[in-house]
């Protein structure tokens, strides 16, 4: 009788083990915020929007990105999106006619999200800049003014470019933009996601952006001397009750962007981090000024 008691208790428990494999592969499955070539395709195809998907090789892996327009004497505009997400994050903006019409549009998957690797992320800033520096330099022939729009932790990426290549930025619009040291909310469970008896339960686009989290702020503390090095206008945009990313890099921005030409501060009243969708108008508004400021 206890023999027949503990086989149904094993079973029981491996089936349990089973089915919550189960679940967390589908829950990775879920949690992706990515669309593959066909879905993306097939979303610019039902717009009547010509767009090009494609490939490249950078950094010791495979990086895909998108392109709309291919008008070569238009200004470019390029978007750098946060974490955890993927370049479709982009989409309403790529397949927006304002911006269609002003300018060739491109937005790509950063290492570790959408199909540039994911669950292998690159935490190093300085190293995902030059993973991204081919888009605007050897990869296509881009006409100036470029801007480059990065939101969350895609806006240090974006302030990096300008720094390092300097000739390839015109300027930068940043959205609840992470570029203060250690001025953004550090969650308790963090650090205990890395443990080899959680890590792999968690989604793979998730594990990306935890490596990120843990090493953002020592990150931007490499980027402290090179502020002055941005000589461009920038447009800074970040709800006024972002809880996720602090509104002091807002006094950050204002403490070290001390060479750009221009600098426009843009707090949001009644709006949270996820401005991207919320804000749309005035964040295009602002890229479309961006283009009319640098314009040569």
């Amino acid at each position: 009788m206890l023999l027949k008691i503990g086989r149904i208790i094993l079973k029981t428990f491996i089936w349990t083990i089973i089915l919550f494999i189960l679940l967390l592969l589908l829950f990775d499955r879920l949690v992706q915020f990515r669309m593959d070539d066909t879905e993306l395709a097939d979303y610019f195809h039902k717009l009547s929007i010509p767009a090009h998907i494609g490939y490249y090789k950078a950094g010791g892996r495979d990086i895909r990105y998108i392109g709309v327009g291919d008008d070569s004497s238009k200004p470019t505009i390029l978007f750098i999106h946060g974490a955890p997400s993927s370049l479709s994050y982009w989409k309403g903006y790529l397949s927006d006619s304002a911006l269609r019409s002003r300018a060739t549009i491109y937005a790509l998957d950063r290492p570790g999200y959408g199909y540039s690797g994911l669950a292998s992320p690159m935490p190093d800033i300085e190293a995902q800049a030059a993973v991204i520096r081919p888009i605007l330099d050897s990869l296509h022939h881009v006409h100036h003014p470029i801007i480059v729009v990065g939101v969350s932790y895609g806006a240090p990426i974006a302030c990096r470019l300008a720094m390092d290549y300097p000739s390839l930025v015109d300027g930068l619009v940043l959205t609840g933009p992470a570029i203060g040291p250690g001025q953004e909310r550090f969650f308790w469970f963090t650090n205990m996601i890395e443990s080899p008896l959680l890590h792999w339960t968690i989604p793979r686009m998730l594990q990306s952006a935890n490596q990120e989290k843990i090493h953002h702020k020592e990150e931007l503390k490499k980027m402290l001397p090179l502020w002055p090095r941005i000589h461009v206008p920038v447009v800074y945009l970040q709800g006024a009750n972002d809880e996720l990313i602090y509104t002091s890099n807002a006094d950050f921005a204002r403490a070290h962007l001390t060479n750009v030409p221009s600098l426009d501060i843009q707090m949001i009243p009644g709006r949270g981090h996820l401005i991207a969708f919320a804000e749309k108008t005035r964040i295009r508004k602002a890229i479309l000024d961006m283009l009319d400021k640098c314009g040569k």
